[in-house]
């Protein structure tokens, strides 16, 4: 599986206006309504090079968009990736150090010793995000794939993509081997917490369509959340809803262990295998095979191949969930 050259079908915006904040957190913005509700946060550029979540930010502070109710917060994180995003090498600008979204647990971001771009980043964001308590994080995908909700491993993740809607496939998995995702900080991955959290991954990185899908989850999530009313995004933001969800469960992820692993098949995501024992690529020359029948392949990529990453997630398919129409 060759690394194939996706065009850039994107204008990344300049996000530079947007560096000062009343936080105190540069390119964190939030908004008090003054009324009783959830503090909801938008989130994008987790990964420099992931701009369609930029693209819906930008236009939301443009559009000064307020809370009716609660807390909005609207935010860009790995600005410093960002920053460096050179469409001649555009998967380098993923991040500065290290992965911004495998940082995300006390003890790691407690720990004094450890120092990245990414842990300066996530440190300084921390006290507003301690204070969220509904997070919708925008990415997209180094592949060409159909859009994803990625739930988390609980329940209430599972809930609350049913009651978004959209997109059509939802992912329940336990993360990364790398470290842990903001999507599953503190409360939003506490199963005795109400709080609750969202990654939605629109697309691929540069694709024009991902904008659509970012735009209409956040929209939906927003509108969910009570903190907006539909009548608050233009015309053309909220899509049309798919028939309905396929639930999976990512039951174990693929990690390479050395530079020598290569796919079967140009592989882009949410492929099912009919047969176990399936061969869908070879580690150190030994094959790495379907554990079970259906088996779903998520997020094949090798972008970003070293030891230690995960190159793939294997899934079984749970169930399938009619939308109310």
């Amino acid at each position: 599986m060759s690394a194939q050259a996706y065009p850039i079908e994107l204008a990344f915006p300049d996000i530079s206006v947007h560096e000062r904040s009343d936080t105190g957190v540069a390119y964190v913005h939030t908004f008090d309504s003054g009324v009783d509700g959830p503090h909801v946060m938008i989130n994008a550029l987790t990964h420099g090079n992931e701009v369609c979540g930029a693209i819906v930010v930008d236009a939301l502070l443009r559009a000064k968009l307020r809370p009716r109710r609660g807390k909005l917060t609207l935010a860009f994180a790995n600005v410093d990736a960002y920053a460096r995003f050179d469409p001649s090498k555009p998967d380098a600008a993923r991040f500065v150090d290290q992965d911004f979204n495998r940082v995300w647990t006390a003890q790691t971001l407690d720990n004094a010793a450890l120092d990245s771009s990414e842990l300066r980043r996530a440190r300084a964001m921390r006290p507003v995000i301690d204070s969220v308590d509904l997070l919708l994080d925008l990415h997209s995908m180094h592949e060409k794939s159909k859009p994803l909700i990625v739930a988390g491993p609980l329940d209430k993740g599972i809930a609350l993509s049913e009651k978004l809607g959209t997109p059509a496939t939802v992912i329940c998995d336990e993360g990364h081997p790398e470290g842990r995702r903001m999507r599953d900080y503190e409360g939003f991955g506490d199963p005795a917490s109400p709080k609750n959290a969202l990654l939605i991954e629109c697309g691929q990185h540069w694709e024009a369509s991902a904008v659509t899908v970012a735009r209409d989850v956040t929209a939906r999530f927003l509108i969910l959340s009570g903190v907006v009313e539909d009548k608050d995004f233009p015309e053309g933001w909220v899509q049309p809803l798919p028939d309905e969800m396929l639930i999976v469960r990512v039951t174990e992820p693929v990690v390479a262990k050395s530079l020598d692993f290569r796919f079967a098949d140009n592989y882009t995501g949410l492929e099912v295998f009919p047969e176990a024992g399936s061969v869908i690529g070879w580690s150190d020359g030994e094959a790495v095979c379907t554990p079970y029948p259906d088996c779903m392949l998520v997020m094949p990529s090798l972008r970003q191949l070293r030891a230690g990453v995960t190159v793939v997630r294997l899934g079984r398919i749970e169930k399938r969930v009619a939308n109310a129409r």
